[in-house]
């Protein structure tokens, strides 16, 4: 017998937008190790669980916020680390027009469309990658066709952690753009608010406001000039740029930890965790707002209701590829 059920959870600016379908699919964890740079994943959800690296002193610490046990991952409201589609971020009020017909998605309180997945484990090696596979049916949660879904998690080199996702319409054209919501904190995922990480990044007409990160800036310096904290979508400079480009370099002031993140994405949604509330997490830590950042590349939000942005619709042949590397 299958088990089927949905979840539409809002996280900030976030979408989630698979069916659950708990078949004899069986859920189980995955490491990736290299030296002492590991990496742990679920095919629930195809989440990103841990990833421990060591500090300038060689203590090692994980930097990614979550859970102890994959369980609470099924029940929890914040999507630590789940990869998201098949459109991540907002659809104005859960519709938009393909092709002259008009869809309506599946819509939360705030019109917008959510849910996760158990994922087929297709390939695994601890020293190089882990695959999952999805196959989203036709009507899925309202989009048309079709459409199968891979994600890959490579260890390229020590401390280098590769994601390709890809996504081919097989029967009819759908929007797609995944996104990967990890919430990280380089001081170490207990270590409270990130009030002393320092982003910085191409951005475009920001200049002299609170989301201008040109240059190295504190995050906590002018979080409290907004009213909750970060959540928005950056256009990143493509000029110069065949493939892949930097994003973003994010460093924790106390203890040397350094992140660059480069993609292929036109953007990069930035958000600072506003609305973690007392959420008990790993090793009984208790997450409140601010514990953590994320930084998902993506296509344009919204793009299906804005003509001028750039197009996220593939055709039956076509396929969807988005690379991060951290």
């Amino acid at each position: 017998m299958t088990k089927t059920s949905s979840c539409i959870v809002f996280l900030g600016e976030i979408l989630l937008a698979f069916q659950v379908c708990e078949a004899s699919k069986e859920v189980g964890v995955y490491e990736l190790k290299r030296g002492n740079f590991s990496v742990k994943f679920t095919n629930y959800g195809a989440t990103m669980l841990s990833l421990i690296l060591h500090d300038k002193y060689g203590k090692l610490a994980d930097i990614a916020l979550g859970y102890d046990k994959v369980d609470n991952y099924k029940n929890d409201s914040t999507y630590f680390g789940a990869v998201v589609g098949r459109v991540a971020n907002r659809i104005g009020g859960a519709q938009f027009t393909l092709n002259r017909t008009r869809y309506k998605l599946v819509a939360n309180e705030e019109n917008n469309t959510a849910c996760d997945v158990i994922w087929t484990m297709k390939s695994y090696s601890k020293e190089s990658h882990v695959t999952y596979g999805y196959e989203s049916y036709d009507g899925e949660q309202g989009f048309p066709g079709d459409l199968s879904v891979y994600v890959i998690y490579m260890i390229i080199e020590t401390n280098k952690l590769g994601v390709k996702m890809e996504a081919k319409a097989l029967n009819k054209a759908t929007p797609a753009n995944l996104a990967l919501p990890t919430c990280w904190n380089l001081d170490g995922h207990n270590s409270g608010d990130f009030q002393d990480l320092i982003p910085t990044g191409k951005i475009l007409n920001i200049e002299e406001s609170p989301y201008d990160f040109l240059q190295p800036c504190q995050i906590g310096s002018r979080i409290n000039e907004l009213p909750h904290g970060y959540g928005i979508n950056y256009v990143l400079d493509d000029k110069g740029h065949r493939h892949l480009k930097k994003v973003t370099v994010v460093e924790g002031s106390i203890i040397g930890r350094k992140m660059e993140l480069w993609s292929n994405q036109p953007g990069v949604q930035f958000y600072t965790a506003n609305y973690l509330e007392n959420e008990r997490g790993k090793g009984g830590f208790v997450y409140s707002s601010h514990a953590g950042l994320c930084l998902e590349t993506q296509g344009s939000p919204d793009s299906g209701n804005h003509p001028n942005f750039p197009s996220q619709i593939i055709s039956p042949g076509q396929t969807y590829e988005h690379i991060m590397v951290f």
